[in-house]
């Protein structure tokens, strides 16, 4: 990954950090990793755990953040989610995964945060 990429991506998660944090949440982890991959945030909303993936694009014709979700992308989100709830003995509890999507031109940054965006992906 490029320096330049790498930066966007920081610079797109300090800002969904700050939104979330504005809803609410409560931030556990960011950048958890394990063997099984990486999720870019685990917070807390309520009694809630949410696993967050944070998508950050600086043009339109990138695509929608939203829509870079794939469906491989939702399996390894939900294998590193199950990890960790594992991991940490709070399988009992509620979690979602959320997606945050972060868009970066035509003025300020847009930040857009969809709740429960999918399920559980086995």
């Amino acid at each position: 990954m490029t320096f330049e990429r790498q930066a966007l991506g920081r610079r797109g998660e300090d800002l969904a950090l700050e939104a979330l944090k504005k809803l609410g949440y409560e931030t556990i982890s960011r950048n958890y990793r394990c063997k099984l991959g990486e999720v870019d945030l685990i917070a807390r909303d309520g009694d809630t755990l949410v696993f967050v993936e944070i998508k950050t694009r600086r043009a339109k014709d990138t695509g929608g953040a939203k829509e870079a979700v794939s469906q491989r992308k939702r399996r390894q989100l939900s294998k590193v989610a199950m990890h960790y709830m594992k991991a940490e003995k709070c399988l009992d509890q509620r979690a979602r995964f959320d997606v945050v999507a972060v868009s970066l031109w035509d003025g300020p940054p847009k930040v857009e945060v969809i709740k429960d965006a999918f399920e559980l992906v086995g």
